[in-house]
């Protein structure tokens, strides 16, 4: 008989503003005490039997994954410089070769069609992933930044999970790795003007990008530190505007920002202040020439509360002109712009949108909407490396359109398809359908939900069903397509995203609206989603699945607590349940960058009570749960291993019913699940097992 795992308990008392509360398994957090790695393991080793019934069902999905996978692919090329430049995948090989060929025609701006095993004259390798990851067990690629003239080739890559990245140069002339070598970086890379630096930021002991340094190309000294912000609340940034004239840093804290730049053929000169930090206020910029002369286009929210656009001059910012203002309906998230156009990325009726603005002497034109043609969609701006081009590299995709990459001609106003991501086997959308529906949460807000499935999935409360929610960090989560999730569809489920308050679907308001002593907005809108599928007849109770990651998390931990008869089981990935512990210590990890979004129960009692009323961990109770399977990473650095492996050891001690309660640690990852592509099928082969097993088997 497969009995769980009894967690040892060694009971300490955490106490805070009068409040006690016992901690049985803190000690956990020790990752070196031989105990923490058997209880790990013990808890592997228990869910491997618990489902090892399910191993045909995980090799038959991940064999449809596979087989509805052109393995052997090319991406679309981006043009830059002399050279067109892509990455192809090849049959058997975990990650992605990255290439460049050759422009025949600096007339012709239609990229090459290439064609997935035959030869493309003229390639270059420039990384193999595959290379790079032999001998590990985990593999991240984090730079590729190519320089300038193109003859140099800055990657970093991650071995251990933990996003500490090594950086190498390549000279691609020659083919080279130059003696350069740049350890525990936070992953990017920045090249000057010129080629002869690199810009990169490093991380402090609770993870938090903090300084920029300057390396010059084949210096043996030591690099340079550019800045250092000590304020633990601001994460930093460096890059360079897409006209490559200024090098930009960036400090923002989840409130407020701040940027720097230089010119970027001056790197050893002192970057300067745009706006000065005002608490409260977020802004980022990119460079534009307006009637010849040069400005920052600023993307804001002074007195704007879903931002508006306005440009200031380089030589003067202090004085705005208003190019789009702020909106109650439209929230503007970002800007790119170009020799003779800004396109405006922006969020309206809960879709991702996409405007192109003329640019020209005589200023900037009218904002023109580009249209998909679909009910529900996701679209957003491409690769696109040239300053000055006629064509704009967008991509857009739904819940049953496979992602399709375009080029907008501005001239014509056309969109040409360049290529839509190949579904073998024979996938046809005319076979799916998708829709916004609209729950009504407890306080009488409406809350979006997008749902899809098959047209001849009854709605008779008969279908299984999958509804994920994240809710957090203004973070939108848009209906896309996906390969693996037609072994879910094909078997009859429907699969819906929750649009709760805590993410961005419907602007700034929405965000804030489920943050701080707002946040149980986030899991009562949830809960009234999954119920409002049930009562529309998409599924019932004792066949939907919930399912959440990181905050989501958090959020899969909260509903458990709060409705457990709303769901047959939760999947809860690297979830953020212990939350509290987490948000009172400030030596952890992103903590106190994180009081912003959660409050500083720290410091305020009425923060602390109000967390400790939601929190999972504290709030496990004596009552029947759903089946729940946690999943983590022991390298996990945003959030902790000893999260969920507190939360399934107190849950296995409190609750009461029969339902299992599981954990799996992946044992060689981090925050991301495992690296290459054949071992994330077989991962999400693992859970969709789960899922389609307890849908099923909960419903008798």
């Amino acid at each position: 008989m497969n009995v769980p795992p009894v967690a040892e308990r060694r009971p300490i008392t955490r106490s805070h503003h009068g409040d006690d509360f016992v901690d049985d398994y803190e000690w956990m957090r020790d990752k070196e005490d031989p105990a923490t790695l058997a209880y790990l393991e013990a808890e592997n080793a228990h869910t491997d039997a618990a489902t090892a019934h399910l191993e045909p069902l995980r090799q038959q999905i991940f064999d449809e994954i596979k087989a509805r996978t052109l393995e052997t692919d090319l991406s679309v090329p981006v043009r830059r410089g002399k050279w067109w430049y892509y990455a192809r995948t090849v049959e058997g090989q975990q990650y992605a070769i990255r290439c460049r060929c050759p422009i025949d025609d600096a007339d012709d701006w239609n990229p090459p069609v290439l064609e997935a095993g035959a030869e493309v004259p003229g390639e270059e390798i420039l990384l193999d992933s595959n290379v790079e990851a032999e001998g590990h067990e985990f593999f991240s690629l984090g730079a590729f930044s190519v320089s300038d003239d193109e003859s140099l080739l800055a990657w970093s890559v991650d071995t251990q999970g933990d996003e500490r990245y090594t950086i190498r140069v390549k000279d691609l002339r020659t083919g080279e790795v130059l003696p350069d070598e740049i350890a525990a970086t936070s992953g990017g890379a920045t090249w000057s003007a010129g080629g002869t630096h690199l810009f990169y930021t490093t991380v402090d002991e609770a993870w938090r990008p903090h300084r920029v340094w300057r390396h010059e190309l084949g210096s043996t000294g030591d690099d340079v530190l550019v800045l250092e912000e000590p304020d633990e609340r601001y994460f930093i940034g460096v890059g360079r505007t897409q006209s490559e004239r200024f090098l930009v840093i960036g400090l923002s804290s989840k409130v407020t920002s701040e940027v720097r730049v230089l010119e970027a053929d001056n790197p050893e000169g002192e970057f300067r202040v745009v706006l000065p930090r005002r608490d409260g206020v977020e802004y980022s910029l990119e460079h534009a020439v307006i009637g010849g002369e040069d400005h920052f286009l600023v993307l804001h929210n002074d007195d704007a509360l879903n931002f508006e656009l306005a440009a200031v001059r380089v030589d003067d910012p202090s004085a705005r002109t208003v190019i789009i203002p702020g909106s109650d309906e439209t929230r503007l998230e970002d800007v790119d712009v170009f020799a003779q156009q800004i396109v405006v990325s922006y969020r309206r009726d809960a879709l991702s949108r996409i405007g192109i603005m003329a640019l020209g002497a005589d200023g900037v034109g009218p904002l023109s909407e580009i249209d998909f043609g679909e009910e529900l969609f996701t679209s957003g701006v491409g690769a696109n490396a040239e300053w000055d081009q006629p064509l704009i590299r967008v991509g857009v995709g739904s819940f049953i359109t496979p992602a399709s990459i375009y080029d907008y001609v501005v001239a014509t106003d056309e969109l040409i398809l360049r290529k839509q991501a190949p579904v073998l086997g024979g996938y046809d959308p005319e076979e799916y359908e998708q829709h916004r529906t609209w729950a009504v949460a407890d306080d009488g807000i409406r809350v979006p939900v997008s749902v899809v499935c098959r047209k001849d999935t009854p709605r008779d409360g008969s279908a299984p069903g999958l509804i994920y929610g994240y809710g957090a960090y203004e973070a939108s989560m848009d209906p896309g397509f996906s390969v693996m999730r037609l072994s879910l569809l094909d078997r009859g489920f429907v699969f819906a995203i929750a649009h709760v308050r805590g993410g961005g679907e419907l602007g700034r308001h929405w965000y804030d609206d489920g943050k701080m002593l707002h946040k149980r907005n986030t899991f009562t809108d949830f809960v009234a989603s999954a119920r409002h599928l049930v009562a529309e007849g998409w599924t019932s109770a004792d066949r939907l699945i919930a399912e959440g990651g990181s905050a989501g998390g958090l959020l899969m931990g909260a509903v458990a607590n709060l409705a457990p008869d709303a769901f047959a089981g939760i999947v809860a990935s690297v979830p953020f349940v212990d939350a509290l512990t987490t948000i009172l210590d400030p030596s952890l990890p992103l903590t106190v960058i994180e009081w912003d979004e959660w409050g500083n129960p720290l410091e305020d009692p009425e923060v602390y009570a109000y967390m400790k009323s939601y929190t999972p961990y504290e709030n496990v109770g004596a009552h029947p749960y759903p089946a729940i399977l946690a999943v983590t990473s022991l390298h996990d650095t945003r959030v902790m291993y000893v999260e969920p492996a507190k939360w399934v050891a107190r849950l296995r001690a409190t609750a009461t019913g029969d339902a299992p309660i599981l954990l799996k640690t992946e044992m060689h990852a981090g925050h991301g699940g495992v690296s290459g592509r054949y071992a994330s099928w077989k991962e999400r082969a693992w859970e969709l097992a789960w899922i389609i097993d307890r849908a099923t088997a909960a419903a008798g």
